[in-house]
């Protein structure tokens, strides 16, 4: 009797996961990222409107987020191709969580996210997302390869490949 399991069978399934950026105003970084990358903004409002009938929500904890309640304190965009929970609209693929902190960033980021615009193409999307709140830090040449430093509106570093 041969005790070798397949690797497929005894490898825990992989984890799903979400980045979560702090912010000072989620709901503005939401709409930046959203439109950044063609994501959308999560609706939860059916989980709020659900907490706040059972008072396990406190009105003061939300806020009206393009004509819907949503969290104050924090809020996620998601691809729009992935799935989401409807009863909660949670994304439950690719997503950022945007979450309300007090301090404002000091320091270079320790992650970043980059943004591929695909051959030729740079320019448009750094002039695109310009339009939209972010700014150029420095254009990048090296050997490994060519990319703009970008910042968003609460100077969250990025890189346009």
């Amino acid at each position: 009797m041969s005790t070798d399991t397949p690797a497929s069978a005894s490898a825990p399934a992989p984890l799903r996961w979400k980045l979560v950026i702090d912010a000072a105003d989620p709901h503005t970084q939401a709409d930046f990222w959203a439109a950044a990358l063609h994501y959308e903004a999560e609706d939860n409002s059916a989980l709020i409107e659900r907490l706040l009938s059972l008072g396990r929500l406190p009105g003061q904890a939300t806020v009206e987020y393009h004509g819907r309640p949503a969290f104050r304190d924090l809020i996620a965009v998601r691809h729009p191709e992935d799935p989401y929970d409807p009863d909660t609209g949670i994304g439950l693929g690719r997503r950022l969580l945007f979450q309300r902190v007090p301090e404002a960033k000091t320091v270079k980021n320790r992650l970043h996210i980059d943004v591929h615009a695909g051959a030729g193409r740079r320019a448009d999307e750094v002039a695109r997302l310009e339009s939209l709140g972010a700014r150029v830090l420095r254009e990048v040449k090296e050997h490994a390869g060519e990319w703009v430093l970008m910042a968003d509106p609460e100077d969250n570093e990025f890189c346009v490949a």
